[in-house]
């Protein structure tokens, strides 16, 4: 593959080009990677793009899809161009996913101005993908201007989308005070924006009621550094009627626009380099576990556990001493 005539093709918006990347990010095989190391770095040198990272999850049921493709003909609609990065679940025998975002946005997917690119989950924690970090990159090389991470479900391993994106949005829907409970703490606190959903129609007293719980919770949870007086924030709006978007939309820039203003935006950035460099050093060692004379003494002493001649943490000790001659 010729990596610098890939990159070309990416800077100057090809689709295909794109899809050929992203494809090339998520292969495991070890000649891809190498590729994929190069192809990013090439770009980093090429580009200099700071797109909008907007991450979304939420609770099943509560309309991503519908959310993200009225969100998304919004802003196509002012001209901006919008990448969807949707991972779908993934089935844990097969591997393979269960859901094609790209019938679940018919309408958006249509759009010129419109990327959306559907990744199996896999086992990665959150439901994001291990190469989705890579994909945003690629995204934001193609001069794309708002890249959007949805995730699947919503819960304490979510968190690490917060990892790729400058703002985190949290999608709920209208409900009883029960529903407060279902949400996890964790995600809570990473929130930027939660947006209660399906606030039309009958359901939109409940959905102003459920918006006020939720401001009341974000009150008591530890104020942010990186956050100005009046946020995080939560807010209603109706995907299927368009309502409350535009605004929502605001909000999300002027605290983009805040955090750029006062330094914010880049230390997160850098944060999140690190992040990520950190991710990839335990990677490669997970994988090395599954090479060699790793695999066999793995193997081997994970056997002593299974049969109870050795209880886990001895054999952990055990194995990192053979393998790096050092305790754990």
């Amino acid at each position: 593959m010729d990596i610098a005539k890939l990159s070309d093709k990416i800077v100057t918006g090809d689709r295909r080009a794109l899809a050929r990347a992203i494809t090339l990010v998520e292969s495991s095989r070890a000649d891809h990677r190498e590729q994929a190391a190069e192809l990013i770095e090439t770009l980093s040198r090429k580009t200099d793009a700071k797109a909008i990272r907007i991450g979304l999850s939420g609770t099943p049921g509560v309309g991503k899809s519908t959310f993200i493709e009225s969100f998304g003909k919004m802003l196509t609609a002012k001209g901006l161009k919008v990448a969807v990065l949707a991972v779908d679940p993934s089935s844990a025998r097969s591997g393979g996913s269960i859901l094609g975002d790209k019938t679940r946005m018919e309408l958006l997917s249509r759009d010129p101005n419109a990327f959306i690119r559907p990744s199996p989950s896999g086992s990665h924690l959150g439901g994001v993908a291990r190469r989705s970090r890579e994909a945003v990159a690629l995204c934001e090389a193609a001069g794309f201007d708002v890249i959007l991470i949805e995730t699947v479900g919503v819960g304490q391993s979510e968190t690490v989308v917060a990892e790729m994106s400058d703002l985190f949005v949290l999608l709920l829907a209208p409900a009883g005070g029960d529903e407060l409970q279902g949400v996890k703490r964790g995600i809570m606190e990473i929130a930027d924006i939660i947006l209660v959903n399906k606030a039309d129609g009958d359901l939109k007293p409940v959905a102003i009621r459920t918006c006020a719980d939720y401001a009341g919770a974000l009150r008591l949870l530890r104020k942010r550094a990186y956050d100005p007086q009046d946020f995080p924030k939560a807010m209603t709006v109706s995907a299927l009627q368009q309502d409350g978007l535009e605004k929502a939309w605001g909000e999300m820039m002027a605290l983009n626009d805040w955090r750029r203003e006062n330094g914010h935006f880049d230390s997160r950035r850098a944060a999140q380099a690190q992040f990520w460099f950190e991710e990839e050093v335990k990677q490669a060692l997970l994988a090395q576990l599954q090479t060699g004379t790793a695999r066999d003494a793995l193997a081997r002493i994970g056997a002593d556990v299974a049969e109870g001649r050795a209880t886990p943490t001895k054999a952990a000790a055990q194995l990192l001493r053979e393998l790096h001659g050092t305790p754990a």
